[in-house]
């Protein structure tokens, strides 16, 4: 029997790991870095080892640092979680050598799944659909387009899509590299992309007697930058043929290379229904939530089971009971091209309700850092059907208190209700197709009033007399009439301003001006919760400031304020033409040839920055001349920091267009 177990993770899988741990008896030892001293699985364990350093390469990826830490906190076993050591073939070796019993697969199956043209190969052999693969040095137009990805690794990382010949040899190039510093390994393979398909996936969870369990499958379709976003159980819209196929499918790679524990096989599912094998994750996945929702389970228990050498329960899995939704909400602005944020988090609360889950690497007080994954939390629902669940999820997002970096909240409540979604057609390009209209500023009204209630309850956070409730009374007022006061607020992240005039009078405050919404009266103005009303609609909003910022909640939406003036953009402060890093980051490469004097044009990708297992483009403003550079790779660089200076060439006069 496991008697302590280490988890060579951190987040929010290290801690959905412990609380099943907790359940069973078994004490827990953390790994932290530097960078994780203080976070939240640290803090949930029994026992925790620090690993020196703040980078993955030196903490969490040190594979001898990580069996040395279990050996040294008494643990005879090791979970990985995801991520990270999880599918590494050596690393689940030393693991074992080390007298450790190793969570997770054989390690020859391991070491057949983890390349990806190995896994098609063996797949292929073992009777399982696959893409037919193209040779890059031998493509042509009437391959494109093509999807290029990394033969060693997932996660989006090496993964592009070509649809221009030209651009071929560039993107594999590139690919390769982040292929290369992602993984170790820079093999890229190429084929067919698929357009509109879905990514379809099938739960196993087999054990040492011959049983292999297929839970299901799972729709995962929803993804930006080829990662997950939204994740459901079961996958809608699939014929029972189609479903039967994907399992017969799962369960015969997973006998291919007689598998253990929990798997997921993965399939990208054509428009007309043609499934295709993508590759085996051989660990639990993110996602697995809604699987355990829907059939009732609790899979890392079930993986610890089998590690003990037990069989499954039954020969058959559990009869599945209604439908799941997951939603990952990330540190990270939509807006912007997804760009990870860092910053102290304030709150985070989702509603406790029946149905609901929460599977959070964070509480309120945290802080996110710039190392790792922005993810912050899972949010799962599970009702009765489908609309029943995405109706929860949606309006549990919707009420979710999270103050402090911009993140996707709205982006996934948008999603939810979007009716390609709602009406059970996901697919890959969804965000492709409408993230304009999902990333949309809020309703003018809708935001002027949260503004409104922002300058109202920093009125009464001001004012002299205030009631035990927190109610500002706005007494002893003289007969002459106060002189309308004014607060200016910039709405996050659209950047739109917002400029609030309210009056004191003996009956309290009145607003005088609200951005052009008419006829707002003010109900109720506590420090910390407001209550207006605007065409005879009362509405409460709870507020919360911060250190220059007010993150205002409703009960259909939260909204975000800077107070105005207090913060300069640091944009607002350099030369034009500067290049500043929009996050922190590390510069991992710049343009092939990129000095001081070169000549650039407008919207060419000149410095790569790395950023929460992410990598973003630093694009030329406009064509010229680069009169300074200072981003170096390897180095990294604050949000703001001046990376470059382009300087703008003179516009032709012949190509000046006529008025």
């Amino acid at each position: 029997m496991i008697t302590s177990l280490l988890v060579a993770n951190r987040g929010e899988i290290a801690c959905r790991i412990f609380r099943t741990c907790r359940a069973l008896g078994i004490a827990t030892v953390a790994v932290y870095s530097d960078a994780d001293a203080g976070a939240l699985h640290v803090r949930e364990a029994d026992t925790a080892v620090r690993l020196p350093g703040a980078a993955p390469a030196d903490t969490y990826l040190r594979g001898d640092l990580v069996v040395a830490a279990a050996r040294a906190a008494g643990a005879d076993a090791v979970h990985p979680g995801y991520g990270f050591l999880s599918e590494n073939a050596g690393f689940a070796a030393a693991v074992q050598d080390a007298g450790l019993r190793w969570i997770g697969p054989p390690v020859q199956a391991i070491e057949l799944m983890a390349s990806k043209t190995r896994a098609k190969k063996l797949m292929a052999a073992a009777g399982v659909p696959l893409l037919a693969p193209v040779d890059p040095a031998a493509a042509t137009a009437g391959d494109l387009p093509l999807l290029l990805k990394a033969a060693a690794g997932g996660g989006g990382r090496g993964m592009r899509i070509v649809r221009e010949l030209d651009a071929l040899p560039g993107e594999l190039t590139a690919a390769s590299a982040e292929a290369l510093s992602a993984f170790g390994d820079g093999e890229v393979f190429a084929e067919p992309y698929v357009e509109r398909g879905r990514h379809i996936e099938v739960q196993v969870m087999a054990d040492a007697h011959g049983t292999v369990w297929a839970l299901g499958t799972r729709d995962c379709s929803l993804q930006r930058r080829h990662q997950k976003v939204i994740e459901e159980a079961p996958a809608p819209g699939l014929t029972d043929e189609l479903r039967a196929r994907l399992r017969d499918a799962a369960v015969a790679a997973a006998r291919a290379v007689d598998y253990r524990g929990a798997g997921t096989v993965e399939f990208l599912v054509t428009a007309d229904g043609r499934p295709y094998f993508l590759e085996m994750n051989t660990r639990l996945q993110v996602e697995h939530p809604v699987t355990e929702e829907v059939y009732g389970l609790d899979l890392v228990a079930l993986q610890l089971r089998i590690a003990e050498g037990a069989p499954l329960p039954a020969a058959t899995p559990p009869p599945p009971s209604g439908h799941a939704v997951e939603a990952r909400l990330y540190a990270e602005d939509p807006a912007r091209d997804w760009q990870p944020q860092t910053g102290a988090l304030l709150s985070l609360a989702v509603p406790e309700e029946p149905g609901l889950r929460l599977d959070t690497g964070y509480i309120g007080g945290d802080t996110i850092g710039v190392h790792y994954d922005p993810m912050l939390a899972k949010v799962i629902a599970h009702a009765g059907t489908r609309a029943e669940a995405v109706r929860l999820l949606a309006r549990a997002l919707e009420r979710a208190r999270v103050h402090g970096p911009v993140t996707n909240r709205d982006l996934l409540v948008r999603s939810l209700r979007h009716p390609d979604f709602a009406d059970a057609r996901p697919d890959t390009g969804f965000y492709d197709r409408h993230l304009p209209e999902l990333t949309a500023p809020a309703d003018a009204v809708a935001v002027r009033l949260a503004a409104t209630a922002a300058a109202v309850g920093q009125a009464a956070r001001n004012a002299t007399d205030t009631t035990a409730g927190g109610f500002a009374r706005f007494g002893a007022w003289r007969n002459l009439p106060s002189q309308p006061q004014v607060r200016r607020y910039r709405a996050e992240p659209d950047g739109t301003e917002h400029e609030i005039a309210y009056r004191r009078t003996r009956d309290g405050l009145s607003v005088e001006g609200a951005g052009g919404v008419e006829d707002v009266r003010v109900v109720a103005a506590g420090r910390a919760r407001v209550t207006l009303e605007h065409g005879g609609v009362t509405r409460h909003y709870d507020v919360l400031a911060r250190d220059g910022r007010v993150h205002v909640d409703t009960a259909c939406g939260a909204y975000t304020f800077t107070a105005l003036p207090r913060f300069t953009d640091p944009a607002d402060r350099t030369e034009p033409g500067s290049l500043l890093a929009p996050m922190p980051g590390t510069v991992v490469r710049l343009a092939d040839g990129l000095a001081e004097g070169a000549a650039v044009a407008a919207g060419q990708p000149l410095i790569w920055l790395e950023a929460m297992k992410m990598e973003h483009r630093i694009l030329a403003p406009a064509s010229g001349t680069l009169t300074a550079l200072h981003a170096v790779p390897g180095r990294q660089v604050e949000v703001g920091a001046l990376l470059a200076v382009v300087t703008e060439s003179p516009m032709d006069p012949s190509e000046e267009q006529p008025v």
